[in-house]
């Protein structure tokens, strides 16, 4: 089966389909299935980028919007993970799910099979400021939880380390941290430390066949030797989701570290228990549904107001009601993906119960109380601008 893998995307979809044409055309060859490890992109709408902590000159809609809201579907079924560059409104689907009709987002950190391949992935790249913290971001954002929403949380790492079948993909944003040990590292260090330590810690336990990562726009092949030890479609892994039921338990949805290292896995009860789930139910993720109004090219991102009560129909302004309504009674509108797979693994809903995390405590650990010397992400933010500008330059 021909895979075809794609670094950060940046929201040119169309682009990347093109491509793939171009190559099944000229190759004659069919590709099964698009990887892309982060920086996706899905923005729907002109609201959605005050979520993508990017610079405001580099706030484009490109073109997801056209399969999100049906105008085109995408060629070849899609899986991505999110990166630091995302409409993170759209992505907090925790547990994943359809992102768009043929376009699967993996969660913060999933596991699925398609086909016969388990395919993982681990969204948002590594800080060691917010990695014990939980999950508590909510949108809208202030200039701190834009960025703390896409990093790596240690509760997500423990799900994946409790992972005992073979992974033949893995897919992270950033690189595991000691990569370039095996590959032609001298073409590529310009700094003391590159990588992320929970990616590498993940790449020794679960050994995966491949591992791509994206986030610094380079390309870097490595060969790791790791010790000796069905329907082309997306569907749950019966493993993961047992993982996932049984530590729901300790899910942190606030400032405070999970308790994941008192918890105590005996997971065969509930590898049967979600065995005959799957056998009930089957294996096959709920359809995608839309969960805002889509884009539309002639209305202007700076008047969105007036693409609600001049541009829309009855039938988008019922849309609107109904996510205002149901932003009244929960907080926030469910997405119904994520109210499924709940149902599913017979589990509540307890993200409207997060406490609201828009201020920032003062017992947060700042900067200067860690000794882990670690990249600003002021510091990558500055750096990815200076990049641009200098291939503006030498265009």
């Amino acid at each position: 089966m021909k895979i075809a893998v794609e670094g950060c995307m940046h929201g040119d979809l169309d682009k990347v389909y093109d491509t793939i044409k171009y190559i099944e055309n000229t190759r004659n060859i069919k590709i099964y299935l698009l990887l892309c490890y982060g920086d996706f992109q899905a923005v729907r709408k002109g609201k959605d980028m005050d979520s993508l902590n990017v610079a405001p000159k580099y706030r484009e809609m490109k073109s997801f919007w056209k399969y999100c809201s049906g105008q085109e579907v995408a060629p070849v079924p899609t899986i991505f993970i999110g990166g630091n560059n995302e409409a993170s409104n759209y992505l907090c689907k925790y547990y994943g799910g359809w992102a768009a009709p043929n376009i699967y987002f993996l969660g913060y950190a999933v596991v699925v099979k398609f086909g016969n391949i388990r395919i993982g992935g681990l969204s948002g790249i590594y800080n060691a400021r917010n990695y014990c913290l939980g999950h508590h971001e909510r949108p809208p954002y202030n200039d701190n939880t834009i960025r703390s929403v896409y990093h790596v949380r240690e509760y997500d790492v423990h799900k994946l380390m409790h992972l005992e079948k073979l992974i033949d993909i893995f897919l992270s944003h950033d690189w595991p941290l000691g990569i370039t040990d095996y590959g032609n590292w001298q073409h590529l260090i310009q700094q003391g430390t590159l990588g992320s330590k929970p990616a590498a810690q993940l790449l020794k336990k679960l050994r995966p066949s491949y591992w791509f990562s994206a986030h610094l726009h380079c390309k870097f092949t490595a060969l790791v030797e790791h010790e000796e030890g069905g329907p082309y479609e997306v569907q749950y892994d019966k493993e993961w989701l047992a993982i996932t039921r049984k530590l729901n338990c300790v899910f942190p949805l606030t400032f405070r570290r999970g308790d994941v290292g008192r918890t105590k896995l005996d997971m065969q009860d509930c590898r049967q228990w979600v065995k005959s789930r799957m056998e009930d139910r089957g294996a096959k993720p709920c359809e995608f549904s839309q969960t805002a109004p889509p884009h539309k090219p002639f209305d202007s991102y700076f008047f969105l107001a007036s693409q609600y009560y001049c541009h829309s129909g009855y039938e988008t302004l019922s849309f609107i009601f109904y996510l205002l309504l149901a932003q009244l009674i929960v907080g926030s509108p469910r997405n119904p993906q994520i109210v499924s797979f709940l149902e599913l693994l017979d589990l509540p809903y307890v993200l409207d119960n997060a406490s609201d995390s828009r201020d920032t405590p003062p017992s947060l650990p700042q900067k200067d109380d860690y000794s882990e010397d670690i990249p600003n992400e002021d510091e990558d933010d500055l750096e990815d601008d200076a990049e641009r500008n200098n291939e503006n330059r030498s265009s």
